[in-house]
Formats: structure tokens, sequence, C-alpha cells
């Protein structure tokens, strides 16, 4: 059966009702994409959102890799595990160099960037380079790639897990700079175009307020608190009086992304 059949069939919604922390991330983060952007997703959480979006309420988002792909078709069952897998080439609409497509962000073509961190901090800078000592770290991560890029030239949607030891109040290397120190320190700094939009997370959704810049929730996932989304948070997070509250994941959401990704390689 194919997505569209998917989106379309009626779904048995007592079948579909679990969903895991991952599914929930992928779901949210689609909702923020509308239909006529662009969007620079990564593989993973980021790219299963992207396509979700594509199949639901965005048909005329069109997706880049950092490998140079512009809108490539992902065949269910059969997602890259890396942006410059041959598998991302497939009925592309175009394929160009790296240096080509991150250009398109430095011409304004591209709306929204997409990606994950290990740490993130209250002004939403990431970091995906290292824990720890720059000369001696606890743990080595994957690296900037195409991050940095992505981050100063478009508006950033991060999907992450929400845990006190990735949201921390300063993160130990900016791989990917969010609002920096706050305020107007980005625009300060020579980046006047970009940041942070949103968050999203296991337990709600955030977003930075438009003066400080700082971190703020937006919405809470159902049966999550203003307590516990604190307690995970290494910093203070402003949770506003009667905060709204975002709708769980459809069972023709879900269907759709099982039907991406069955071996739950993404979504386990």
């Amino acid at each position: 059966m194919t997505i569209e059949a998917i989106a379309a069939e009626p779904v048995d919604a007592a079948a579909q009702a679990d969903f895991t922390a991952s599914e929930l991330l992928a779901v949210m983060s689609a909702r923020l994409l509308k239909d006529g952007q662009t969007v620079f997703a990564g593989v993973g959480i980021p790219l299963l959102a992207a396509i979700l979006a594509q199949r639901t309420h965005a048909p005329g988002l069109t997706i880049l890799f950092e490998g140079g792909v512009i809108g490539p078709y992902v065949v269910p069952g059969r997602l890259p595990p890396s942006t410059n897998e041959q598998r991302c080439a497939r009925r592309a609409n175009m394929l160009v160099s790296i240096t080509e497509v991150l250009l398109l962000l430095q011409r304004g073509y591209v709306d929204v960037g997409f990606m994950g961190g290990a740490q993130i901090d209250r002004y939403g800078n990431l970091n995906s380079s290292f824990i720890g000592d720059a000369e001696k770290p606890k743990i080595r991560l994957p690296g900037t790639g195409g991050g940095n890029d992505i981050a100063s030239l478009a508006d950033m949607i991060v999907a992450m897990r929400h845990e006190k030891r990735r949201f921390v109040e300063k993160v130990d290397f900016i791989t990917s700079p969010g609002f920096l120190d706050g305020g107007e320190s980005r625009a300060a700094s020579g980046l006047p175009a970009g940041g942070m939009f949103r968050v999203v997370t296991d337990l709600g959704i955030l977003g930075f307020e438009a003066e400080t810049r700082a971190m703020t929730v937006l919405a809470l996932h159902p049966g999550v608190t203003a307590q516990e989304i604190q307690a995970n948070t290494g910093f203070p997070l402003p949770v506003p009086p009667g905060v709204a509250v975002t709708e769980p994941p459809t069972p023709a959401e879900l269907g759709i992304l099982r039907e991406l990704d069955p071996e739950r390689l993404y979504t386990a």
C-alpha cells in the first residue's frame, strides 16, 4: 500500500494509539513545516518529519540534502543512512555540488534548517562536536558537517530528547550558533538572518522570547507538567500560565511514519 493510500484509509485508532518518543518528535516537527517552504534536512527524524509534512499538509515542501540533492524522492522502507548516500538522489529535481547547495543558504533560498544535537543551551546554541574539555574531551561527537552554515543562515528547528544532560546552562562548544549570548548578540556577531525558531522535544515545544532570546515553553505534550519539563532542564525554563497542550499524533500520521520506516531504524 502506498503512503498516499495510508493517509486516506480508515485506521484502527486503538491499534496505533501507542507511539514512541521518536515518532512523537517526527510528528510534532512535521506540523511546524509549511507548504511551499524549502527545508534543509538531515537523515533520521528531520527527514521523516519533512516527508511526513509532504504527505499530509505540505505537498509543495522542497527538501534539500547537504550532499547536493534538491527535491529527492525517498522510497518507503529504504531510508538513506547518510545525506551523501545514493538513495538520496532517487528521482531528485537536481543534483549539485555540496558547495552549490550550501550557497543556496547564502542566497536566501532556504527557509528552514532542521537538525539535532547533543547539547543545547538557553539561547539555542547547539553542540555536536565534543563533551568535556576541548583538549581532553570525554566524548567525541560527529562534528559540524554543514550544521554551522545552516544554523548561521536559516531559521532552525531542532528535534531532540529532553534530558538535563542535553539542556545545559552553557554548551561545551558552539558547533551551530543559536542566539549566542541572547539579545542582539547574534546580529552583532555578523549573523543578521536566521536563528532558532523551535525546539521540539518529547516533553514539549519550545520557542525563544523576542527580546532576550531565552528559551521558553510554547506547548506541553499531553500529560507533561511544568515541574517535569523544568526537572529535565539544566537552566530556568519559563512555562507561561495556561500554556497550550499539543494534540497527540494521529493514527494516519503514525501510519505514514511506519510505512516510511517499517524496521524502526529511526523511530524505535
